[in-house]
Formats: C-alpha cells, structure tokens, sequence
C-alpha cells in the first residue's frame, strides 16, 4: 500500500484489509462471508467521508485564491486540484462499475430486505470476470489504471507514491506465502474468492484512492495559503547572560515568548552542518574550542544559524541568525597536603581544581612514571610515583588542559631509637650493668612523611642482635632477636661495669599504604651503649 500520512479510521482499515488478504490466501469458509460484507460497508463509508473532506479542500482553494486576487499562479493550482478531482471521481466511478457487475452477476444482486448479497459464496463467476479464462480479465485492465492513476498524482504533487495494484512478489504479504507469491495482481486479489470479498478488496482500493487524493488536495493547497501556519505551541523562555552565576553577581537575562508550529517541520542548519530538530527546535551540542585568547584568558567565538520552513504560497523561506559568545580558557589548580616533591612508591594525594569550569570540571587524570588512582572525591588524585620524576596529563571531557612535572623523592631513612628496661638509651651516659634485661629498637618515621602520607609511614625493626663486649673481644655468645624487641637476661649474668651493649640493627621494613612489605633501604645500623 502507498506510503504517507494516514488518520487512525485509515490506518485500521489497511489493518483490516491486511486481514482480509491473509484470509483470502487461506481459502476461508463462508461462515466469514458476512464479516466480509460488513468490512466492504465500513471501507466504503470511509471512502465517502473522505470524499467529502477532499471537496472542503478544494473549496478552501477556491476561496483563498479569490480572496488574493485570482493571481495566475494560484489559478492554475485551483486548475490542477480540479484536475485531482477529476481523475479520482473517474477512477472511483471505474470500480464502482466493477463492484456493480461483480455484485448482479456473480452475486445475484442484493436482497432488497437484508441488503445482502443473494449469493455471497460465488467464487467461480468473480474469477471469470476478474482473471478470465486466458488472463483477460478486468483485474489485468484495472491493474493498468490504478497504477496510472498513482503515477498522475506523483505527476501533480511531485510526490513518490507506491504503486496501488501489486503482484504477489511485490505485495508485502502475498511474497511472504509461497503459493501466492507467483501469482499476479488478478490472482493474488480475486483466485477462489466469494463475492463480499472481491467487493471489500475492491472498496479498500478506493480508499486509498481518497487518501491519496487528499494528501494531493493538501500539498496544493499549502501552495495557496488554503493551509495556515498556526503557532499552537506557545513557550515562556528566559534567555541568560550564564547560566552558572557566581554567589553575590547578578543574574542577566531576558523572558520572552517563543511559539512553533506543530504543522511545520521547520530545517536548520548551524555553521553550515544541519541541525536535529525536535518539537520545532533545533537541538544544539558541541565542544568548545578555545585558542586566541585575550589577556583574560577570554577567545571571542560566533555562531551562524539559519532556519527554514515553507509559507502558506509553498515558497520556502529562511531566517538567519548571528549568536555571540566567549570561550574561557580551561584553569585549575593543584592542592596538597605539603608541596611536592613526591614520593617514591608512596601514595601522593592531589587536589586538582577548577573554579572557573565550576560544574563541568570532571577530569581525568593518566601519568608517566606513575599510576593513578581516582581520590575519593571530584577533582581528587592518588598518584604512586614508579620513577625520579612524574608527569601528570589533567583532561576534562577529552581535552587535554596541561601537563604538570614533579620530583620525586625516595622514602626517607626513619630513625632508630634503642631502649633498655623500657627506657630510651643514651649512648654517652650509659645504664647499669645490673639492669640491662630488656631491649627495644624502634624505627621512626621522618615527619615530613608523616605529615604527607601517614599510610605509608609505618616501619617496623625486623632483626636485632646484641652482643656484650669488654674492651676489645665479646664476652659470651651474641643474642639474636627476630623482631624489634626481646631479653637479654643471658648476657646481663655476665656483665660488669665498664662493659657496653652492641647492637646490630638490620632488616628494617616498611608497611605502605596498600599494606604490602618493603624494605626500608636502612641496611645495617651498629650502635654501642655504655654500662656502668
């Protein structure tokens, strides 16, 4: 069926008439012969109403024409949809002949008291007339003058409407049956098909005849004005200076009222590319881009928009336009807990803000010389230094802002502190001889690390060995302590005053903040503690 824009009664009627083919393919029985006639009754009312609508129109083009002074172009439009009157009350009249003979001499004309059809389950005098004995039936000439008749139209309306009379390969049910799609028009429409069928097939034809003389009807008289632009959709619109307004600034802007039409389908273009149009408005999304920016940090950009749409002559008309507006140049700012340098292995912090995006600052931040991880809010970064020097790319939505470089630091020594009986040792003073049961070695951390990344900041003493010694040789055998802290109760029996304490230190480690274990790069620390 021909494409184009239908009212709901049309489209359930070429829902109908779908059914009926589906059924005709089928061979139903004539238990259905009576819905038939009543689906012929509802396509013909259609048609009939319709015929009245199409007339209207043409009287509004008439009218129109003679209210702006018969001017000869629009003379000739009320000649040609006359012209579309004609041809389509011929081709009506053509079928109707063909339902008339169908309905006296196949079904025995009508029963003056139902208003039925005498004998509605003849199927064999539809074929003879239809399809003929050697395919010289009337469906054959029909066929030719259907398909004539859209090619007449598409010549008046300059539009593209499908043929009316299709064979079975080309129609949209019949090609997908594998007995009827071999067959042609005649066969597909009236092969084995009682009378109120023929007839519903053949007033479904004539409604689309009526649909498509009205979609002419209704192009010529957009030509003439016959069909006002109504502006039915009304708008109140506030036009800002921006929309993001800085707390203690005023607020710009101007309120207005904007209306489109919901008949026309208006086309606009901006800088050239065309535009998608939504409810009358042209929906417009790009990125920014910046470059030639003034002192401050300001590019000045314009847009060049056109809008066109049809007036009521059919002439097209376009409107253009000129939009103003400035790029800002994209700025952030770096905050952490201290200033970088970074550190090694460690997890570093940053704080990366933009004020003046505002709510469009969402970046997204990759590295050389470190991985990344996003912060626990927008802007945030953790970066995890993998080399002496680190750069950071700052993006925002795919753009790439800047680069920024940092040092990077290794992890600094922490200090060793030892302690005997719980006391912290002084290695000039000394402690009694006496005393010495208990040592602890603690690692502590540099506080500058302390203060930038505490997670990393936790060392622990792997190793002590403590060995007493007296002058020149050692006294005994050495305790080895695996972990920060043990007894020497051992080497307190033997020691004296003027003896000292040595203590070996090795295997400092460090927990970062991942919670993995490294070593702390402290190697070997030897430190002697006097006794007295």
């Amino acid at each position: 069926m021909a494409g184009g824009k239908e009212t709901p009664r049309q489209k359930m009627i070429g829902m109908m008439y779908l059914v009926l083919t589906a059924m005709l393919a089928l061979q139903v029985s004539s238990a259905l012969l009576e819905k038939f006639q009543l689906l012929n009754n509802s396509m013909e009312m259609s048609s009939n109403a319709a015929n009245k609508i199409n007339q209207r129109t043409l009287d509004n083009i008439r009218d129109k024409v003679e209210k702006s002074g018969n001017r000869a172009f629009e003379v000739a439009i009320v000649k040609q949809a006359e012209e579309v009157r004609k041809l389509t009350s011929g081709m009506i009249s053509e079928i109707d002949a063909i339902k008339t003979h169908i309905t006296n001499e196949a079904g025995g004309g009508v029963d003056p008291e139902t208003g039925k059809v005498k004998n509605p389950n003849e199927e064999d005098k539809v074929a003879i007339y239809m399809i003929g004995p050697t395919r010289n039936g009337k469906a054959y000439e029909l066929k030719n003058k259907l398909n004539g008749f859209v090619d007449q139209m598409n010549k008046l309306a300059g539009t593209s409407f499908a043929p009316l009379a299709l064979d079975g390969k080309d129609d949209p049910l019949a090609k997908r049956d594998k007995d009827q799609r071999n067959k042609d028009f005649a066969a597909v429409n009236f092969e084995q098909t009682p009378v109120p069928a023929a007839l519903a097939v053949l007033s479904q034809r004539q409604s689309e005849i009526r649909r498509l003389e009205a979609e002419v009807l209704d192009a010529l008289a957009a030509k003439v004005g016959a069909k006002d632009i109504k502006f039915d959709k009304i708008l109140a619109m506030i036009s800002a200076e921006s929309n993001v307004v800085v707390a203690g600034t005023k607020f710009k802007g101007e309120m207005f009222i904007a209306a489109s039409s919901t008949s026309l389908t208006p086309r606009m273009s901006l800088n050239g590319a065309p535009l998608r149009v939504q409810d009358g408005k042209g929906l417009i999304e790009f990125t920014a881009q910046g470059g030639a920016y003034d002192k401050e940090g300001l590019a000045a950009k314009s847009l060049s928009g056109t809008i066109s749409f049809a007036t009521p002559s059919g002439r097209d008309t376009t409107v253009t336009m000129r939009y103003e507006y400035k790029v800002a140049k994209p700025t952030y700012q770096i905050e952490a807990g201290t200033l970088p340098p970074l550190y090694l292995g460690c997890k570093n912090v940053l704080s990366v803000q933009s004020p003046a995006l505002g709510a469009l600052w969402n970046p997204v931040f990759t590295a050389e010389g470190a991985s990344t991880m996003t912060g626990n809010k927008k802007g945030s970064v953790i970066i995890v230094p993998s080399s002496r020097e680190v750069a950071l790319n700052i993006s925002n939505q795919g753009n790439l802002l800047g680069v920024e470089k940092f040092r990077v630091n290794r992890v600094p020594r922490p200090r060793l502190e030892y302690y005997i009986n719980g006391a912290l040792a002084d290695d000039k003073r000394g402690v009694p001889a006496n005393m010495a049961r208990s040592v602890m070695v603690k690692a502590v951390a540099d506080e500058s690390l302390v203060n930038y990344s505490p997670e990393d900041a936790n060392f622990r003493v792997g190793q002590v060995t403590v060995s007493l010694a007296r002058g020149n040789r050692r006294v005994g055998n050495p305790v080895v302590i695996s972990g920060p802290s043990g007894s020497i109760a051992a080497l307190a029996q033997q020691a004296t005053a003027g003896d000292r304490l040595v203590f070996e230190v090795s295997g400092v480690q460090r927990r970062n903040f991942k919670g993995d274990v490294v070593d702390a790069g402290v190697g070997t620390d030897t430190r002697n503690i006097p006794l007295n």
